[in-house]
């Protein structure tokens, strides 16, 4: 709609339709269009100088298909009857002419087709009715052919053009009235339904499908080299049953070899509600798993991902997992379309439903190593901070997904801009190498035109002064539906073509930028492991030809260090317990100080929160954006404390304290251990020192490794959702009652009721936040991360000193056991080394074989 030609004639009219004075901030898309509605229906009721009862009914059965009994929109409704009728709007051309010049042809053929749809009710259309309707239709400039049309559709007449049926289904394309609310969008699905059937010959035809080349040549590489920890961990099993290596090594070669097996990429795709993602997912997958619709339908988290068998699992939010038919899954995981046109934030807040998991063995992506992490539309979702974490958590890419028929809306710039954030550990000013922007729906934009002033307006923002993603390959523009019709019927088109160099781009970043940096580390961690085999290997031949040697004096301090190594790791976990405690009082009385100005400080942030939406028309999603500008000010500020107070001052001193004293205490170990090295004409604290090296630099992981939100970003999502059915949801619900009981569609100062539902939102969330249960919930979760951080560290050292004590009890046994065999069984032992150095010998050479290939 272009809104830029409502003028002040049109602002004056609905004033006077109404009784109130508006302005042109009150004159949103779907006041505009359910004026003009109102003012076609009564000009076909009144056209012929009688208004029946049934025609009465008629006309408010129509009108009422937009709007909830008690609702402000009924309310509205009626004024508007009242205002047109009394004005006989319908009878002014001029008047109906400067209303509608604003509708787009789309929302101008939608507005006749009910106009059809009310005159044809009972079957047949009454002739005056007929030249009203097309006397308006030729001055809102619509086509007659697609009269034809519509009068076919709703009087059952048959003469009409088969090119015209098919404008006629695109211009009704539900897709094309977002802008005016979501109940719209179900009534011109219904209209399209409701259309006549072009005739189609069935015919077998085999699909095609995205093939994923590269994505499987990168599976096929992570499995040689599994297949080669495998032997790698036969050899280490096989040695350590005859005391040759220390017992710690085969625990580190099944870890690198789990990391290897669970090395799947992880794809979240993200947007707002009806942006297609759904049908997006459909097409990276070839098979319609995902529930597609014109009105909101993802309702949960749903991870979809393979497995040898097809099943679907439900995570429920008290701890309970079930699986289901998958029958049920669609069901399951979208949401009823009543939701959908009418209080989508209640449903969402009220299910049960935590995450729903779908694993499935023919579809190729997942089959390549890719899970993909499909979120519910996050412009409405009551939960939105708690699933942007959630969705962060170890993710590897970001699909961003946005609608090129319309301008990147606020809430999608600011999202974008959190992601931004987020992917990059918190940093502000870098741009984000790992999120994917996709522009859907090229194929509605019918001109070459048309789509370059799209392109050019979407990466204008994504790419300009403040960038979100640093390359032009970040960026791409699909159709995700025609795409998927491409595929159904096996034809190559530009759609399916840009399609594929979107999934290209994709699988080279997954490959080349994420999968090569594992299989490097993955490496380093093997080869690693092979070196410290060798050098078990050699020490334990160089024990049984004689050439170490420990006298009994030896031995004992060797086991005097051991105990005296036990004792350390015990002072250090009684050191991290005391700070641990220590931290936790710091950060409860930092967390009072910071909450004393929090009142304040948000009253400030609050004078830019901005809505779309007006309270003439919908006041609950006024309601729900300004309790989403509260919930997003608010993590900002809870971020900011997580990462200025509680890690900037409080933990990074405590971290100071503690890596002071792990290396004391690491080194100590170090020295005795190199002293008995040394009693001993021997070099085994040398692997020891290599194991110690860099702990102390390895403290800050919370939330991932150089990527995931931090702790602020982790504290301000672990507090947004305080119950069971959401902090969110508790604001919304709360403001809604205390408006609805205060306010009311007859108050009409418009810039004080915003003031006012501003502040009660904040009042709301503030007493919300101070109760005895959030109170509870904070300090929960303060103290959850400040006992992974301190646990973390604990843990570290408490393995780095096991490998020590390890290294040298297994020294110990080998001393013992060579004084109890024969000379043949020696010399055997020795030729069984040499055997199982060649086989690590050949291991090495076919990694070296897999990354360097022919």
């Amino acid at each position: 709609m272009a809104t830029s030609l409502v003028g002040l004639e049109v602002v004056d009219l609905l004033s006077r339709i109404t009784g109130k004075k508006l302005s042109q901030r009150d004159l949103t898309p779907p006041v505009i269009f359910l004026a003009s509605l109102v003012t076609v229906l009564l000009g076909v009721i009144f056209v012929d100088g009688t208004v029946a009862e049934s025609e009465k009914q008629r006309l408010l059965a129509t009108l009422y298909r937009f709007s909830t009994p008690e609702s402000d929109v009924r309310r509205l409704t009626h004024l508007m009857i009242k205002g047109v009728k009394d004005n006989q709007v319908y009878r002014a051309g001029e008047e109906l002419l400067s209303l509608t010049a604003s509708l787009t042809e789309s929302q101008r053929l939608l507005l006749m087709s009910f106009g059809y749809e009310m005159s044809a009710a009972d079957g047949e259309m009454d002739s005056c009715e007929k030249k009203y309707l097309e006397i308006i239709a030729k001055r809102l400039g619509v086509n007659p052919r697609h009269l034809a049309v519509l009068e076919a559709t709703f009087a059952r007449t048959s003469q009409f053009e088969s090119i015209a049926l098919e404008e006629v289904r695109f211009l009704l394309d539900p897709v094309q009235f977002h802008e005016l609310d979501s109940i719209f969008v179900k009534a011109a699905k219904d209209i399209s339904l409701a259309l006549p059937v072009k005739d189609k010959t069935n015919t077998e035809q085999k699909t095609i499908t995205i093939s994923y080349e590269i994505l499987k040549n990168f599976q096929e590489s992570s499995k040689k080299i599994d297949i080669l920890c495998s032997q790698i961990y036969q050899v280490i099993q096989e040695c350590q049953e005859r005391g040759f290596l220390p017992n710690n090594l085969i625990l580190d070669i099944a870890d690198v070899s789990k990391q290897l097996k669970s090395q799947n990429f992880r794809i979240a795709v993200v947007g707002e509600f009806s942006k297609g993602k759904s049908t997006l997912l459909n097409a990276l997958l070839g098979e319609e798993i995902q529930p597609a619709r014109e009105i909101p339908c993802s309702g949960t988290v749903t991870v979809l991902k393979y497995g040898r068998e097809k099943r679907v699992i439900c995570r429920y939010r008290d701890g309970r997992k079930e699986e289901i038919p998958f029958s049920e899954y669609q069901q399951k995981a979208s949401i009823s379309e009543d939701a959908a046109i009418g209080c989508l934030s209640d449903e969402l807040a009220q299910s049960e439903i935590e995450e729903i998991i779908f694993e499935h063995p023919d579809l190729e992506l997942c089959s390549s190593g890719v899970e993909i992490i499909d979120s519910p539309g996050l412009n409405e979702h009551p939960e939105r901070t708690a699933i942007t974490q959630k969705l962060l958590e170890n993710t590897d890419a970001i699909i961003f997904l946005t609608d090129v028929t319309r301008s990147l809306t606020q809430v999608e710039r600011d999202l974008l801009q959190e992601l931004k954030v987020k992917m990059n550990g918190g940093k502000e000013t870098e741009v984000a190498d790992n999120i994917f922007v996709v522009g859907n729906f090229m194929d509605l934009v019918r001109t070459e035109k048309g789509r370059e002033q799209v392109k050019q307006r979407i990466e204008k923002f994504v790419l300009g002064d403040k960038p979100i993603v640093a390359t032009k390959n970040r960026v791409h523009f699909i159709s995700a539906q025609a795409t998927l019709d491409a595929l159904k019927s096996c034809s190559k088109d530009e759609y399916l073509n840009t399609f594929q160099d979107f999934t290209h781009s994709l699988e080279e970043f997954l490959t080349m930028e994420r999968g090569d940096l594992k299989v490097k580390r993955a490496i380093d961690e093997i080869n690693s492991l092979l070196q410290q085999c060798f050098n078990g290997l050699n020490r334990a031949e160089d024990t049984l030809e004689g050439k170490l040697k420990l006298s009994e004096l030896e031995k004992q301090s060797i086991i005097d260090q051991i105990g005296e190594a036990s004792g350390r790791d015990v002072k250090v976990q009684l050191i991290v317990a005391n700070l641990k405690s220590e931290v936790f009082n710091q950060a409860v009385e930092s967390w009072k100080e910071w909450y004393e100005g929090l009142v304040e400080r948000m009253m400030a942030k609050s004078e830019r929160w901005y809505s779309e939406h007006s309270p003439v028309w919908s006041q609950d999603k006024l309601i729900r954006d300004y309790t989403n500008s509260f919930i997003h000010d608010l993590s900002v500020e809870i971020d900011e404390w997580g990462n200025k107070q509680l890690k900037g001052e409080i933990l990074q001193q405590s971290i100071d304290i503690l890596n002071t004293t792990i290396e004391y205490e690491l080194d100590a170990i170090q020295t005795q251990f190199q002293n008995i090295d040394i009693q001993a004409n021997a070099s085994f604290s040398d692997r020891l020192k290599l194991s110690l090296h860099g702990i102390s630099d390895d403290f800050m992981g919370f939330g991932g490794v150089g990527g995931g939100v931090g702790i602020g970003g982790a504290l301000a999502a672990g507090l947004i959702i305080f119950t069971g059915v959401g902090f969110i949801a508790v604001i919304i619900a709360s403001v809604a009652a205390a408006i609805a009981s205060s306010f009311g569609l007859g108050m009409f100062d418009i810039d004080g009721l915003h003031d006012q539902i501003k502040i009660k939102v904040l009042e709301t969330g503030f007493e919300k936040l101070s109760d005895d249960e959030s109170i509870d919930k904070i300090v929960e979760k303060i103290e959850e991360i400040i006992d992974t951080i301190f646990d973390s560290k604990a843990e570290s050292v408490s393995r780095i000193i096991s490998e020590a004590i390890s290294l040298y009890e297994n020294l110990l046994e080998q001393q013992d056991r060579v004084h109890e065999i024969t000379l043949e069984e020696l010399e055997a032992s020795k030729n069984w080394i040499v055997s199982k150095r060649q086989e690590l010998e050949q291991v090495r050479e076919g990694i070296r074989a897999v990354i360097t290939p022919d």
